[in-house]
Parts: structure tokens; C-alpha cells; sequence
């Protein structure tokens, strides 16, 4: 489980990322970020009924991005607010693939270390 600190809870501070945010896309994942004024990054995950009707699955792939953050959680550069995004067909990857895909968006946008 992400520490506390790292989590990005409040619909306010979602709401915040989509309007003053960047993003960047690929086939299966969205990323939007935004420069937050605190010590350390706050990371949000969203996945929508779109991805999978059911919640056993949405929650599934949810809690494989969770971890996979939680354990590059060192690697990803401070003061950011970021919200990760599943898209249709995420929830059929294998965690190797969903890992991978994670790190090269986080890459790409100049978070990770």
C-alpha cells in the first residue's frame, strides 16, 4: 500500500491535475501531472467501468498499479501531483507488460529518476 503522504485522495486535487495539468498517452494508460508544493509526489489511479464492467477486475488492475508505483515510489521525482489512467484493454495485460508501460510514460514526461 502507498504511504499516506503519496496518495492523491481529495476529488479537489484530482479536479486540480485535470485543469492545470499536462498529460500524455498511450495505448493503454493515460498520465496527467501537475507541480504540487509538497515534499514528496502525490499519485491518484483511475479506472473506469469502461475499462471492465466488473469491479473484481477494475480493482484487480488498480491494485497492480498501486504496487508497481509503490515500488519505484523512490525513483519518481518529488513535487508532483500525478493521476494514472487505465484504458480499454489495460486490464488484459500481464503485470510485467502493465510495469513496463508504467515506467516508459513516467519516463517520457521527465518524472522518473
Amino acid at each position: 500500500m502507498l504511504p499516506k503522504e503519496n496518495r492523491l485522495q481529495k476529488s479537489k486535487d484530482f479536479d486540480l491535475v485535470y485543469k492545470k495539468g499536462r498529460f500524455f498517452n498511450t495505448k493503454f494508460f493515460g498520465l496527467k501531472y501537475a507541480v504540487n508544493n509538497f515534499p514528496q509526489s502525490r499519485i491518484g489511479f483511475v479506472v473506469s467501468t469502461k475499462v471492465h464492467k466488473k469491479a473484481t477486475k477494475r480493482n484487480l488492475l488498480k491494485r497492480r498499479m498501486r504496487e508497481i508505483i509503490r515500488l519505484n515510489l523512490d525513483k519518481i521525482k518529488p513535487g508532483f501531483d500525478i493521476v494514472l489512467t487505465a484504458r480499454t484493454g489495460a486490464w488484459e495485460l500481464e503485470y510485467k507488460t502493465i510495469e513496463e508501460n508504467i515506467i516508459f510514460i513516467l519516463k517520457k514526461v521527465g518524472i522518473f529518476k
